[in-house]
């Protein structure tokens, strides 16, 4: 299944291994801003809840 990379095999799958880590911690990021605003709208409308 896995194609013959040749003498390029080590550059390839260390290209692939650092587009794995930076996909995953993009998603990591976005997740956790995604509860951050939430959290932060949640106390926005409790407060203006409060108000009127």
């Amino acid at each position: 299944m896995m194609p013959d990379l040749g003498k390029y095999a080590a550059e390839v799958l260390s290209a692939y291994a650092v587009s794995l880590l930076l996909l995953a911690a993009l998603i990591g990021l976005t997740l956790w801003r995604g509860r951050a605003a939430r959290r932060a709208l949640e106390e926005t409308e409790q407060e203006a809840g409060r108000r009127g």
